[in-house]
């Protein structure tokens, strides 16, 4: 089967243990170099997108809102926060494999990259499971928003917006976030918060690479089309309606993902200002 339609069956599969096992089988066929050239042709057809994206009937979807408020120091508030990441990086996944899929036209590379990205999601989504397991609990036990895949629905047509606001945009308020948290789960200092506290730092660690892939090719893309990547963000931002940036940001971490000095000036200013 051609490499992305592997993606698009892993990206259908509605178990979180299946999607996971398809995934990283895919990655590491593709890291081994033993799958096909995954740019040859496209592969797009009608109706395609049928069952996209797969998602088991837990955890109960509901608006961002609507998500409760959960204490980090108690237990079930603890299980509750780590099921809320174990939910990004499911969604994670998916976004990842529906990149893969979703684009004819792109070079081999950033096929490749995603299905890196995808396969590294897949193995966050494993530790923090096996973790929230640990704890007592499993995925689905409490709801969770989806707000990262409403963003891949909203550009599923316009590969050029997909890697401005979903990598770089919200996948990079994860960079923002996880100090915070694991300050956090440090001043609980109980071994599941300190445990969730190393789980965090490998995410991040990766997650830096995810912000970094998706700066690239952004950047490529507006240097293919002949625009100007800064001048077109904001446009971009209103027109698909993503979240404005709040502080504080992680300068550090946005700097070594790929941020240009100008667009961390900004930032920077703006956290300044708040």
């Amino acid at each position: 089967m051609h490499p992305r339609l592997s993606a698009l069956a892993a990206l259908r599969l509605t178990d979180p243990d299946e999607k996971v096992a398809a995934t990283r089988a895919i990655g590491a066929m593709s890291m081994d170099g033993a799958t096909e050239s995954i740019a040859a042709g496209p592969i797009r057809t009608a109706g395609d997108d049928l069952g996209v994206p797969g998602r088991p009937e837990r955890p109960l979807r509901v608006a961002a809102t609507a998500v409760q408020k959960r204490s980090p120091f108690t237990t079930e508030g603890r299980a509750a926060l780590i099921h809320s990441i174990c939910h990004i990086e499911f969604n994670a996944i998916n976004l990842a494999l529906d990149a893969v899929w979703r684009y004819d036209g792109m070079p081999e590379t950033y096929y490749r990259d995603w299905l890196r990205v995808a396969d590294e999601e897949a193995q966050h989504f494993t530790l923090l499971h096996a973790h929230l397991q640990d704890m007592g609990w499993r995925y689905g036990d409490f709801p969770g928003h989806d707000g990262l895949w409403n963003m891949c629905e909203k550009t599923k047509d316009d590969v050029l917006a997909r890697m401005a606001l979903v990598p770089r945009t919200l996948e990079a308020r994860g960079l923002d976030a996880t100090p915070l948290i694991q300050g956090k789960l440090k001043r609980v200092n109980t071994p599941d918060a300190l445990r969730a506290v190393e789980i965090l730092d490998i995410i991040l660690r990766d997650e830096v690479g995810h912000v970094a892939i998706g700066n690239h090719w952004y950047r490529w893309l507006c240097e293919r089309e002949g625009i100007d990547p800064e001048a077109t963000y904001p446009a971009l931002v209103a027109r698909y309606e993503a979240p404005r940036l709040k502080p504080p940001f992680n300068l550090e971490a946005r700097g070594r993902a790929g941020f240009s000095s100008e667009e961390l000036r900004q930032l920077s200013s703006a956290q300044d200002k708040a």
